[in-house]
């Protein structure tokens, strides 16, 4: 039964609130997209060194993932989410200050671990708080602030090299462009920090510690307080039998091998990052200008994909609950094979002049239209529904410790994308690298047909391995 307008309101509070974690989480994956070649300037970095530059911040992000899933279930979710809050902070000062690509890397890495722990926190917190009527739209409230977040990263790392004339050149009290890109992130994270103290602790998680008073009233004023009690005994049915929250919870007892829900929840956080769309979002400046657009070009077709992501995940929002999950995974998997193979064919075309990659005639016009019906196809379906589902496809007993598990693979496919394009783009080129990402989307279709299952109006005490 769908919430009362009165319960709406507070469970999309709720939501926003710690989909506030997800703006933070694609503004400081997309923040550094304005900055590569800045860097590389400002730090003499070589193209392994910039490499590391863009993917450092993916190693702590893989750190986070692993472990807020378990602090998560240990401590609650609201304090580590307090504590994310405080890094993304502390990150978006440090990055903007640093003289070194070593320092740089460090206040990165501190970027990534909060960005990894509110990949797994805000789908988890989201899901706990939300009715299973409309479960699937509020989740993928997450990736609608994530890719928000990418673009709002995108349209300032624009407007801020525009007004200054080019990313490594100085703008307001003499500090180059490229720094007040990460300073602008202090913004959002003061405003997450705030508005947490302003949300309640996980119903689910208040029952696990014994706390059933407190989650009766967090669920009443969701759901309201006829239904309360009710969904107070089904969370306590469903953690019968269950030790406290631990990794090994993964592993079935009676089996002594890792629960398939887990490895098919690992299958869905590894291809949404195998089919490369982070290059799209770190590289897109880079991509651009080896394709033949000027600096300032490249950075507002990167700010065109922006608007086109946010778009297509607000098609996602509108269809999750309706049509499913799974279907709209198949038809993301199929248009993003199509288009990551029209690229790697468009882009295979391409001739060197100059050290640099020349598109011909219209190569480029097409090369631009099939990246964006790329972007399309993934946006509302791979980008928001891994989301959606790791943050209900999981049981109560091992919801944290497996989207510990994914968070981290998630992470750890994302940093090896990203480490690796730069190198595939000097030697093999973009039509190669591009028909790798296009063979990783041919299997997620196989995947999709075979391994998932569909999770539409399910209640989580529901979920099973």
């Amino acid at each position: 039964m769908p919430p009362s307008e009165g319960s709406f309101a507070r469970v999309l509070f709720l939501s926003l609130t710690a989909a506030i974690g997800g703006f933070l989480f694609g503004f400081d994956s997309g923040v550094i997209n304005g900055a590569v070649e800045a860097l590389q300037v400002a730090f003499n970095a070589s193209a392994i060194d910039t490499g590391f530059n863009v993917a450092s911040m993916l190693i702590g992000c893989a750190v986070g993932a692993f472990f807020a899933g378990t602090f998560a279930d240990r401590f609650g979710r609201k304090p580590v989410m307090m504590v994310t809050a405080i890094a993304f902070l502390i990150s978006a000062i440090g990055s903007g200050i640093a003289n070194s690509s070593m320092e740089f890397v460090m206040y990165r890495v501190l970027g990534g671990l909060a960005v990894g722990a509110a990949s797994v926190l805000a789908p988890a917190y989201i899901s706990e708080v939300s009715p299973p009527s409309i479960r699937g739209s509020l989740a993928s409230l997450q990736q609608l602030m994530i890719v928000l977040g990418l673009f709002m990263a995108f349209l300032s790392n624009y407007l801020i090299a525009n007004a200054a004339g080019g990313a490594s050149a100085n703008w307001l009290f003499g500090f180059p462009a490229w720094r007040w890109m990460f300073w602008i992130e202090v913004l959002p994270s003061v405003l997450f920090l705030v508005a947490i103290f302003c949300i309640p602790e996980s119903p689910r998680y208040l029952v696990a510690v014994g706390r059933r008073d407190d989650a009766h009233k967090v669920i009443a004023s969701i759901s309201g307080h006829a239904t309360a009690g009710g969904i107070v005994e089904e969370i306590v049915d469903s953690l019968k039998d269950c030790t406290k929250p631990r990794l090994r919870d993964v592993i079935e007892k009676h089996t002594g091998k890792v629960s398939r829900v887990v490895w098919v929840g690992i299958g869905l956080a590894a291809l949404q990052q195998l089919v490369g769309i982070n290059v799209v979002f770190y590289y897109s400046a880079v991509l651009w200008r080896a394709a033949g657009f000027s600096e300032n070009d490249a950075l507002l077709t990167t700010v065109i994909s922006g608007v086109v992501n946010v778009v297509s995940t607000f098609v996602a929002i509108a269809l999750v609950d309706r049509v499913g999950r799974k279907p709209l995974l198949l038809i993301g998997s199929i248009g993003m094979a199509v288009s990551l193979g029209a690229l790697a064919v468009i882009f295979s075309t391409g001739q060197m002049v100059d050290g640099e990659l020349k598109l011909g005639g219209a190569y480029g016009m097409a090369a631009l239209f099939a990246a964006n019906l790329y972007v399309v196809f993934f946006a509302f379906s791979w980008g928001p529904i891994m989301w959606v589902m790791l943050g209900e496809m999981f049981p109560n007993h091992l919801r944290g410790s497996a989207l510990s598990i994914c968070g981290f693979v998630q992470w750890m496919a994302n940093f090896a994308v990203t480490l690796t394009f730069p190198m595939l783009l000097g030697s093999v080129g973009l039509g190669v690298s591009y028909g790798i990402y296009a063979f990783f989307a041919a299997v997620s279709v196989l995947f999709v047909v075979k391994a998932v299952r569909e999770t539409k109006g399910m209640t989580l005490e529901q979920m099973k391995n």
